[in-house]
């Protein structure tokens, strides 16, 4: 299993080198060469793993046994998933009417991120260990990215983490995750922008290859190939238990299930239409807010960014430069790396491009809501089933409302988050929720993080700033280290 960059300038690398990489040198993003292929039998066989085992028997595709051998990424994958607060560490909630919900939030932060995130640190902490080196995180959030990674990484020996969010566009329970980590390998920045904006001076730093090699310089956001690798296991865990599938059902032909996501920066729809090429019998459904890009780019191939992002009561999507995009777009473009190299650099010129209809041949289905649908939807839900939705949930839960389906097709909603993290948006759909104990807790947490102001040259300026960061990190660990000898 070897990667190569989505515009064509690497290839041959391994998973190692990919974990440690964010962006392909040449701007692009990593995937497998090859596809593995998932067979009739393959999945069958599958059928009744637990959530754990699903992703063991993911990972263990895309990890060569060379590299990690299969019983050591048993314990490493066993071990990140335990700390989850239910025992089957992912749960379905099976509603009324057909509405099924797959609940990913049952982590440290009670945000799906926890689940790839977790693994993804215990992969990089194996190999920090056995080479005994350090690495630099450097992650822009959304919002659930940067806390995820800094609960999974923090106070290990062999991280330092950098992450950056957008200040006032993310909830205080997304903040306080990240602001309340005072360990001394994690550096927090509040930034005085949106999403899309932070990721123009981490795009800088990452092209320095100087910098990515001199300090080990790395991401954790789903640019990185592990988290995207381990999102398939959610599709193929929702395909195990909702569509059908039987054991002894050889040689008939495979049920289908629809997967309908809420979608941001496109990690997770990226990972269906991966799994989906390796032949899992997925119907996918991508729905946005009113950062809509990519349901304009389904719809009329209208693939531009707005002037502004949209400030929505689903904060975590509100992105309009959907990066895993690309991969999805390599994967249209026959994995034409020169074509992908093309498009994106234009578009990330222009910020505007426009497919051809060649090109948006999408195996995809799109919808777009707004705050008031996503409120509607939350107050239907809870009426229906005492079922309280998280925004972002409900952006995919609207779909069900709205989309009627015949009983022949199964279908399955991912829940992304816990509603325990968007209490402004529970209470003005009228709705009332028992707040978690480790959620309450977070009031009363000391708080440390540095500001990134807006001035006339902002993104020279924080990349300046982050740049001075990740250098001072590794001057004061060698400084450490010195005085330690």
């Amino acid at each position: 299993m070897q990667y190569c960059s989505t515009r064509g300038g690497v290839r041959g690398w391994d998973f190692r080198e990919v974990l440690f990489s964010g962006y392909a040198p040449d701007g692009g993003m990593f995937m497998p060469e090859s596809l593995p292929l998932l067979s009739p039998d393959t999945l069958r066989s599958w059928k009744g793993l637990s959530y754990t085992k699903v992703v063991m028997e993911v990972a263990s595709l895309f990890i060569p046994p060379q590299l990690i051998p299969r019983d050591h990424l048993e314990v490493l994958v066993g071990e990140a998933l335990s700390g989850f607060s239910v025992p089957e560490v992912v749960r379905i909630a099976r509603l009324k009417g057909g509405l099924s919900v797959l609940e990913l939030f049952h982590g440290d932060t009670l945000a799906f991120k926890d689940l790839a995130m977790t693994c993804t640190v215990r992969f990089l902490n194996y190999f920090l260990q056995k080479e005994n080196r350090r690495a630099t995180v450097l992650v822009g959030t959304s919002g659930d990215t940067g806390g995820s990674a800094i609960q999974s990484a923090k106070g290990l020996p062999g991280l330092d983490m950098v992450v950056v969010y957008p200040r006032g566009r993310i909830t205080p329970v997304q903040e306080k995750h990240m602001i309340s980590c005072l360990k001394d390998n994690v550096h927090v920045f509040a930034a005085d922008g949106s999403s899309d904006d932070i990721d123009q001076p981490l795009r800088r730093l990452f092209a320095d290859q100087e910098l990515v090699k001199s300090h080990g310089l790395m991401s954790l956001n789903s640019v990185n190939w592990s988290r995207v690798m381990i999102q398939l296991a959610h599709f193929v865990y929702a395909y195990l238990e909702l569509s059908g599938v039987k054991q002894d059902d050889v040689g008939a032909a495979l049920p289908e299930l629809e997967v309908v996501v809420p979608t941001g920066g496109a990690g997770n729809i990226a990972a269906g239409l991966i799994v989906k090429q390796m032949g899992l019998p997925l119907k996918l459904v991508a729905m946005v807010n009113s950062n809509d890009i990519v349901h304009r780019m389904v719809t009329s191939g209208d693939f531009s960014m707005a002037a502004n992002v949209t400030q929505t009561l689903a904060p975590a999507i509100d992105i309009q430069d959907p990066y895993n995009m690309e991969r999805v777009f390599w994967l249209l473009l026959g994995r034409d790396g020169a074509k992908v190299k093309t498009m994106m650099e234009g578009f990330q010129r222009s910020r505007r491009h426009l497919l051809p209809e060649n090109h948006r041949r999408l195996v995809l289905s799109t919808g777009t809501v707004t705050d008031e649908g996503i409120l509607e939807t939350m107050k239907s839900c809870w009426e229906e089933n005492q079922y309280v939705l998280c925004p972002h949930t409900a952006v995919a839960v609207w779909h069900h409302y709205h989309c009627p389906h015949s009983a022949q097709l199964n279908r399955c909603y991912i829940a992304t988050a816990s509603p325990a993290k968007f209490q402004a948006a529970v209470e003005k759909a009228a709705l009332t929720f028992d707040l978690p104990e480790a959620v309450l807790a977070l009031e009363k947490l000391p708080t440390r993080y540095q500001e990134l102001e807006r001035c006339q040259n902002w993104c020279e300026d924080w990349e300046d700033r982050l740049r001075e960061t990740i250098q001072s990190v590794r001057r004061w660990r060698n400084l450490n280290k010195c005085r330690h000898t």
